[in-house]
């Protein structure tokens, strides 16, 4: 039966490097052994599996569908990547030139998040699939039209794939870019804006279960909405006034009655705006805030716990951002504001530290870095913590992206042309 060592009375085959074979001629492989008579290196030599084709280093422990998981303390794919405080030092990623905005959605329907990236200096966008434990393939470029600033992921035409909408800056357009199938895009279909789109966000304003799109005018002073008309295509915007340069908006009902509201950031005369739904898709003229100087993101979410979105604002030209405390009725307090790095020019709110409070998280362009400021409850926030990007970081997402039930962050570094990971420990 060929078999000298390690054998049991039925096995037909022998067992290489002290395996063991059982009768029904499997081999059980010792470390650093793999293959059918183990015979075959694997590149593993402690806290591996029979199994496991790869080593976890620093004491991480590797399973047998060559999954590691890590030591505190560590992060990344093999174990390699140290944590400081909440977060892995950031993984690049290769994009083209200035990358501007990003979004992190399931575009290949594999269960894990991809990077959607709008790159303003290329005139593309670039999609990085998910390759597993939070790693990312090289990018796959898509062709929009020029200077590509803001850009959303939703199922436009409702066949169950998400598809990419993006505001073109320097074209007066928003593109929609269908999803072919597993992750890939048909050539976007374009639709007029007015002057300069800076942001775009897709949700459903009329309450007919079709998705619409709402973006910012930067260069005309209004927000526009293009209702979905069916099967992913959209008719011609109405527009409705702001303040000066709209650089950013958020779509929330924030007056409880069902319906989404516009909410904008107005760069140029330092308020955000508020347009009330009034039914239909249509909107109220709006009603501003004061901010300080340069608001140039929003986002709006319940940051003290009281079932009512509160708005909160990146001012870029004063470092800090602002928290807007919903006072009911859709009205809001005067903003407290929080200190952060030098021209934060992107904001997120998402628990980060799992305690049921929402947190900020803020891009500070000028200092490159992301600062996250932990919610020390009632909607109060302590003061930042820093973790460094590359250069210039434009725009910042949160998300589990390697399906540990952590929320991690992603960076689009507008100066360095990349996009940063980082992995919270």
């Amino acid at each position: 039966n060929n078999c000298t060592d390690n054998c049991t009375a039925n096995c037909t085959i022998e067992c290489q490097n002290n395996g063991t074979c059982t009768g029904n001629d499997t081999c059980t492989c010792t470390d650093g052994w793999t293959g059918d008579i183990c015979d075959t290196p694997n590149n593993c030599t402690d806290n591996c599996t029979a199994n496991c084709t790869i080593e976890c280093q620093n004491n991480g422990t590797c399973t047998g569908n060559n999954t590691c998981t890590c030591a505190t303390g560590w992060s990344g794919a093999t174990c390699t990547i140290g944590c400081t405080g909440m977060f892995s030092n950031q993984t690049t990623y290769t994009t083209d030139t200035n990358p501007i905005s990003l979004v992190l959605a399931d575009v290949d329907s594999d269960n894990q998040l991809d990077i959607i990236v709008a790159n303003y200096g290329s005139n593309n966008v670039g999609v990085l699939i998910n390759g597993g434990n939070g790693t990312f393939l090289t990018q796959i470029t898509y062709t929009t039209d020029t200077n590509p600033y803001s850009v959303a992921v939703v199922d436009v035409d409702t066949d169950g794939k998400l598809d990419i909408i993006v505001a073109n800056y320097g074209s007066n357009t928003v593109g929609v870019l269908l999803n072919a199938g597993t992750g890939t895009f048909l050539a976007q279909t374009i639709y007029a804006t007015d002057t300069n789109p800076s942001s775009v966000v897709v949700v459903d304003v009329n309450s007919d279960n079709l998705p619409d799109i709402i973006v910012a005018n930067y260069g005309s002073n209004d927000v526009g909405v293009l209702i979905n008309a069916g099967s992913g295509t959209f008719l011609a915007q109405t527009t409705y006034i702001t303040d000066t340069n709209p650089i950013a908006v958020a779509v929330v009902d924030v007056n409880s009655d069902n319906q989404p509201d516009i909410i904008v950031a107005n760069y140029g005369s330092n308020d955000v705006g508020v347009l009330v739904n009034a039914g239909s898709g249509t909107f109220l003229a709006q009603t501003t805030y004061t901010t300080d100087i340069n608001p140039h993101s929003v986002a709006v979410a319940d940051v003290n716990s009281d079932n009512l979105p509160d708005i909160i604002v990146a001012n870029y030209g004063s470092n800090n951002v602002g928290v807007l405390l919903n006072g009911g009725s859709g009205t809001f307090l005067a903003q407290t504001t929080y200190t952060t790095d030098t021209n934060p020019y992107s904001v997120a709110v998402a628990d980060m530290n799992s305690d049921g409070k929402l947190d900020i998280v803020v891009a500070n362009y000028g200092s490159n870095n992301v600062g996250v400021l932990l919610n020390a409850g009632t909607g109060t926030f302590l003061a930042q913590t820093t973790y460094s990007t590359d250069t210039n970081p434009y725009s910042a997402a949160v998300a589990d992206v390697n399906s540990d039930s952590k929320l991690d962050t992603v960076v689009a570094n507008y100066g360095s042309n990349d996009v940063g990971v980082l992995i919270q420990c």
